[in-house]
């Protein structure tokens, strides 16, 4: 199928995917020629794409357009949308057009309907922080893309060790293949040459909950030390802290659908609403609220430049003088 609908937040696994694609149909001897790299935030590029897509290719192999965050399926102007419907049919089977993006498609789109109507769509959606079976199944998934075989307990450590980090993953991975030299891949082989993080993000939002804001800052510290990006660990932690005042707001006000509950703090699964009660035991809005704004806090600074231990500090120690 010449037309190629990737998209997803996990950037690693999208960009080896077409890296295989393009290993698979351009000729190398050919490449300079028909592989074409281009930027949909461009508009021009777009439609230059979209054009290129057209061409059918020169000497050997296949043409492969790419056009990096295509606006195709998410954001498309009418006019663009009006060429988009009329060129994909016009796409040679000799040529293969690859539109990649960060977002899920937007089904409301007339663009989306027709790139869905003929397009090879593939996502690549990073499980949640807290989401440990999607984790386990990431690295399953990603060893059996290999050829790798994993020992009983080796993909939980895995996971526990390297978390949604896809790109990590496949790096460990590639190190512990060569371990086990034509072998399954054993958990002591994953304890012994993965270095995990001693914390967690959720692990230091828990400790906030509980009042342990030192606890709190060593565990971000040891994060930090792990080389974890720093607005990451906010994003977790703000995610979190959310969902747990969803709950605690709709618990206040008697609602016991779960389904309900997940929806409006926008959980996936209803049951993690039983995990995130447990978790909060009684602790009302008032708790939570000053968690939250010391957290927005802490990423006004990281992005004003503030070095992230500093901005931690900054955002956070506000809390030991309220008594949280």
């Amino acid at each position: 199928m010449p037309v190629h609908l990737y998209w997803g937040d996990d950037e690693a696994a999208r960009e080896r995917a077409i890296e295989a694609l393009i290993g698979q149909v351009v000729d190398p001897a050919w490449q300079s020629l028909n592989l074409s790299r281009l930027d949909g935030r461009d508009p021009d590029q777009a439609l230059q794409a979209l054009a290129e897509a057209r061409t059918p290719p020169l000497g050997g192999g296949a043409r492969l357009v790419l056009l990096q965050a295509s606006p195709f399926a998410e954001r498309c102007p009418a006019d663009l949308a009006d060429r988009v419907e009329a060129d994909l049919a016009l796409v040679p089977e000799s040529c293969h057009l690859v539109l990649s993006s960060s977002g899920k498609p937007d089904a409301r789109l007339r663009t989306t309907k027709a790139l869905r109507a003929v397009a090879d769509e593939r996502s690549f959606v990073l499980p949640t922080v807290w989401d440990g079976a999607g984790q386990r199944q990431l690295v399953e998934r990603m060893a059996a893309d290999r050829g790798l075989r994993l020992e009983p307990g080796a993909a939980d450590a895995l996971a526990d060790a390297v978390g949604s980090d896809s790109a990590r993953l496949a790096m460990e991975l590639e190190k512990l293949d060569l371990h086990a030299d034509g072998g399954p891949i054993r958990r002591g082989a994953v304890a012994a040459l993965v270095q995990g993080h001693s914390h967690t993000s959720l692990q230091v939002g828990e400790s906030l909950l509980d009042g342990q804001l030192g606890l709190a800052l060593q565990q971000l510290d040891d994060l930090l030390a792990a080389n974890e990006p720093a607005l990451r660990i906010v994003a977790a932690l703000v995610g979190q802290l959310r969902g747990w005042l969803w709950v605690s707001l709709l618990d206040r006000q008697g609602e016991q659908d779960v389904a309900v509950i997940a929806k409006a703090a926008g959980i996936g699964n209803p049951k993690r609403i039983y995990v995130l009660r447990r978790q909060l035991r009684g602790r009302g809005p008032d708790v939570l609220l000053p968690m939250l704004e010391g957290m927005l806090e802490v990423e006004r600074l990281l992005k004003l430049g503030t070095r992230p231990a500093d901005a931690f500090r900054d955002g956070l120690l506000p809390l030991a003088a309220e008594g949280r």
